[in-house]
């Protein structure tokens, strides 16, 4: 036996020995944290600054209300500053179809968004104030085509769903319940700002594989 065959078969060996794999689970059970800057442990209003300055420093717009019932009202206010069609595509969230939006004039659909609409309204799973980043959880309650399809894109995030850094996300979700078994969602989009690229001669242009606006209704919960 060659000397090389035989060092690869001594590596076999070692990481399948008995008790390697208790090893292996303990280490992915653990779901440890590596450094993390200081804002990320940021709390309270402070934390949902945070948030609001760095979603802002990528182009989204945030606005915030005192209750879910306040949302139509921001989100028509929205539209006709942008001069925008009163009709929305909104996600089946269960906060969502809760809304009158025919007080605001709003023609609102609760379905998936198709290639035709230009305002998908949609509730974000949380959100990470280190970097301004919505997560965005797939499910039947939020179609992960209404983060991409419309122009413009609407998401409601609740201020207790601000968490400082990405690695809190994954403990959210785990413990959300959102799929059988304790499994994670299918998708997970993770949306900083508006879309955007600079693939052409280093131009940036925005709305080329996503929404061009980025609007964030920020609720607030008593």
């Amino acid at each position: 036996m060659s000397d090389a065959r035989r060092f690869i078969l001594s590596r076999i060996r070692e990481t399948t020995a008995p008790g390697r794999e208790g090893v292996a689970t303990a280490r992915l059970s653990q779901h440890g944290r590596n450094l993390q800057p200081g804002c990320a442990r940021s709390s309270g209003s402070d934390l949902i600054d945070l948030f609001t300055r760095k979603a802002e420093a990528v182009q989204a717009s945030v606005a915030r209300v005192s209750g879910l019932e306040d949302v139509p009202s921001e989100v028509s206010r929205y539209l006709r500053g942008r001069n925008l069609p009163a009709h929305v595509a909104v996600a089946p969230h269960g906060d969502l179809e809760t809304m009158d939006w025919t007080a605001m004039a709003i023609t609102a659909e609760q379905r998936k968004p198709v290639d035709s609409d230009g305002c998908g309204v949609n509730r974000a799973f949380c959100a990470v104030a280190e970097t301004g980043t919505l997560i965005m959880a797939s499910g039947p309650d939020s179609p992960s085509t209404m983060n991409f399809l419309p122009e413009t894109h609407i998401a409601v995030l609740k201020e207790s769903d601000i968490v400082g850094a990405a690695e809190d996300v994954w403990d959210r979700l785990r413990a959300s319940g959102r799929a059988s078994a304790g499994s994670l969602p299918r998708t997970v989009n993770m949306i900083t700002g508006v879309s955007r690229t600079g693939d052409i001669e280093q131009i940036i242009q925005t709305g080329v594989h996503g929404p061009r606006h980025l609007h964030i209704v920020l609720v607030k919960e008593t």
